[in-house]
């Protein structure tokens, strides 16, 4: 029982995902943790908190101004007493109030109250999710530290509609509970890794810049992952907008041939993971001043070179690590591309997507991947993209013990 002892805090709030947080109860309490819940107005009116009670056999609270939880300050011992916050559901209206400070019920105050870490799984309509203000909310709430998982895509239980939005399912926000608690072992310690993430910029003038779609959320928390593992993890990142991974340190690159000798420049190390979508091409000689557009004219001809391959130079370097995992994205023929890049790049590993724009993984937060291995191939369901890696950093971790 992974969770034996810990005490979680578990507050609901409204949302038809709310019936999920039954499931959850139940999936928590099996791996031994204790359940106290905490119920906002708009979880009331979707399930009761007689069902809630029963199933965490313990009392829920609803109130911020209860005279009797309030006469020792209920909020903050509720805020202080428990190993993690888990909000599931979390609506856009908790997280506004949570990346902005308000404090108007018990689950807000709580909220901000809380010196522990917080784990949120949202849920809400598509188009509330993508909606530049839970945006600007979300990004708040990773930098502060705010650990998520999902949502995931599918059709929406109330509207029939389909997109990002669904809450993370129970079995998966509780093992993203078990690694946010992991006190255990780290299998890596001692050991060095890389990994490598985001896109490359290469420019053509001072303005403009050929570049791939990636948003590097995949990588950082490769990094992120092995570095909670035990490993000294070095990311070399091209241009993002995410914050970096805690406890990693952190080399920020634009062009591929910045990337490749910031990564040869790490070595030796045990552990290689290229993750990064590096520009195949870049401009031969880019210009030093802006290219203007001339009326009547042709526009200019690009004459394109070939960019370094890093992962082939990783995999065929004198200081090759121990182990070294490519990443493949790819648009047809997924498993037949990823196998021959394994064996062309020198690689044990080589993690292959389908990036077609129709499954929205480039720039988004899921992933479903299939690990094709020298001595077989796995396929992975679709994940969180936290939850791919921590399944990575597993594998990998595996190799050496």
């Amino acid at each position: 029982m992974t969770l034996q002892g810990k005490r979680i805090l578990l507050i609901i709030s409204g949302g038809i995902a709310a019936y999920k947080s039954l499931d959850l109860i139940r999936r928590l309490r099996e791996r031994g943790a204790s359940v106290r819940p905490v119920m906002t107005a708009g979880a009331q009116a979707f399930v009761t908190p007689l069902a809630v009670g029963a199933l965490t056999a313990d009392k829920v609270f609803t109130e911020l101004f209860s005279r009797e939880d309030e006469q020792d300050v209920g909020h903050i011992r509720l805020a202080r007493d428990c190993d993690l916050i888990i909000i599931a559901p979390a609506t856009a209206d908790l997280m506004a109030k949570m990346a902005n400070g308000l404090a108007d019920d018990l689950a807000s105050t709580i909220l901000l109250a809380t010196d522990k870490p917080v784990l949120v799984a949202p849920a809400m309509n598509p188009k509330m999710w993508s909606h530049a203000a839970t945006r600007r909310n979300h990004a708040t709430l990773v930098a502060d530290g705010i650990r998520f998982i999902g949502p995931a895509s599918g059709e929406m239980a109330e509207s029939g509609e389909k997109g990002e939005g669904r809450m993370a399912e129970p079995l998966e926000i509780a093992a993203a509970a078990e690694a946010l608690l992991d006190t255990g072992p780290k299998p890596l310690a001692g050991k060095k890794a890389i990994v490598t993430s985001g896109p490359t910029h290469e420019p053509i003038d001072p303005v403009r810049y050929i570049a791939n779609r990636s948003s590097g959320k995949q990588g950082h928390a490769i990094a992120g992952e092995l570095a909670r593992l035990g490993a000294d993890v070095t990311l070399v990142s091209g241009p993002v907008t995410i914050t970096d991974p805690k406890g990693v340190t952190v080399i920020h690159v634009e062009r591929a041939e910045e990337m490749r000798d910031a990564v040869l420049a790490a070595l030796p190390a045990d552990i290689a993971v290229m993750v990064a979508a590096v520009a195949d091409w870049r401009v031969a000689s880019a210009s030093g001043n802006k290219i203007k557009k001339k009326p009547g004219e042709a526009p200019p001809q690009l004459l394109l070179t070939e960019n370094p391959d890093i992962l082939k130079t990783v995999g065929h370097h004198a200081k090759r690590p121990k182990l070294v995992v490519g990443f493949a994205a790819e648009t047809q023929d997924v498993a037949e591309n990823g196998r021959s890049k394994l064996e062309r790049k020198g690689a044990d590993y080589i993690v292959a997507n389908d990036v077609s724009p129709h499954t929205g993984i480039m720039g988004g937060d899921r992933n479903t991947v299939k690990v094709i291995g020298k001595t077989g191939d796995e396929d992975w369901p679709d994940m969180d993209k936290q939850a791919v890696a921590e399944r990575l950093a597993r594998l990998i971790a595996s190799h050496f013990s």
